[in-house]
């Protein structure tokens, strides 16, 4: 790209270029050096620039992980306007969206996730995913789940958390993407059609 052509950038578009840049260095060279002045070097931005969009580090690493949120999102909704309206169904598109996600994106997720780790506002800013995650799987479900909306919610975070693990196995070679997902929809459509506990006592 030339000067001239990075100048007439508009400012969400110098964001995007800067958001595949960084998500390139992380991919091919982890978190570690992932700073704002390497990230406006591959860039071929100056400095100010990425100060001007992330601010700081953590900055910059919240807007990395929340740009691969989005897609995983954006898959999950375009999966469920297909679905077949039967749990079944939307337990196996929500599954095969999800692990064709991290297969096409690699180990990035998780990588960024756990540079965020022990920092206060990152901690704050992944719940504030989870719990838009959460909703997304539980809205989907609800049509066909007969749990009590706070079960249902419990039960959508432990399987949002069982897919990230298969996802896991997955990107070690230890499964592949259609056994994952194959796994993932049944631990679904098992947990979602037992009836509640009755509680103790």
């Amino acid at each position: 790209m030339s000067a001239a052509a990075a100048r007439r950038m508009s400012k969400p578009q110098r964001r995007e270029q800067l958001l595949e840049t960084a998500q390139r260095i992380v991919r091919n060279e982890g978190t570690e050096v992932l700073t704002l002045g390497y990230l406006a070097e591959r860039a071929g931005v100056s400095k100010p620039i990425a100060y001007e969009h992330f601010g700081t580090r953590p900055g910059l690493l919240m807007a990395l992980y929340g740009r691969i949120d989005e897609l995983h999102v954006k898959a999950l909704k375009e999966a469920l306007a297909v679905a077949p309206a039967t749990l079944e169904g939307v337990a196996r598109v929500i599954a095969e969206a999800f692990m064709h996600c991290y297969a096409v994106l690699g180990d990035e997720c998780h990588v960024v996730a756990a540079a965020m780790k022990g920092d206060e506002t990152m901690d704050a800013f992944q719940a504030e995913l989870m719990d838009r995650y959460v909703a997304l799987y539980h809205d989907a479900f609800r049509p066909y789940a007969t749990l009590p909306d706070q079960e249902l919610h419990l039960r959508c975070t432990a399987l949002i958390g069982a897919a990230e693990a298969l996802s896991r196995e997955m990107l070690r070679g230890r499964t592949t993407e259609a056994d994952a997902a194959a796994c993932l929809s049944a631990l679904i459509v098992s947990s979602l059609s037992r009836p509640a506990p009755t509680g103790s006592g």
